[in-house]
């Protein structure tokens, strides 16, 4: 009786295993350096989970608080992933002396192979300490680099 229920109970394990895959992205550019992933469930509707990253923008000098960022769930506003695209939008505020600055993370890509996902990224930079941009974001954009499971 025991042989039965252990194996019962590692036969649904193991579906659990094939409930839920991931999804990773990362550059390394002159501009920025960032990694993000998440755990993605199959089926209802595909929801993520356990999503973080760190963001680093190189521009920005040391002690700044937009120079680096970590993002939690709470940060992935948007993601969409099928077999043709995976698009991910990620936002975090930070506050500092009673004024709020940002950074919004937005990832396109296509497939180029099987969970193998190639595309651009644009971050966008909100500052309110930046009279030049007349509270417009300074934008850096390149390539990235996903993956899916």
């Amino acid at each position: 009786m025991r042989t039965i229920m252990c194996v019962a109970m590692l036969l649904s394990s193991a579906g659990a295993a094939f409930a839920s895959g991931g999804i990773w992205c990362s550059t390394d550019d002159a501009a920025v350096i960032f990694e993000v992933e998440a755990g993605v469930t199959r089926g209802m509707g595909g929801p993520t989970f356990n999503f973080r990253g760190n963001l680093e923008i190189l521009s920005r000098p040391a002690g700044d608080s937009l120079r680096k960022t970590v993002f939690e769930d709470s940060n992935l506003t948007q993601y969409w992933l099928d077999g043709k695209e995976l698009r991910l939008n990620i936002y975090r505020e930070h506050e500092v002396a009673q004024k709020f600055n940002s950074v919004e993370l937005t990832i396109l890509t296509k497939t180029s192979d099987e969970g193998v996902y190639d595309g651009s990224y644009t971050l966008s930079i909100y500052d309110a300490a930046d009279t030049d941009q007349d509270g417009k974001p300074v934008e850096v954009s390149g390539k990235v680099s996903c993956g899916a499971e």
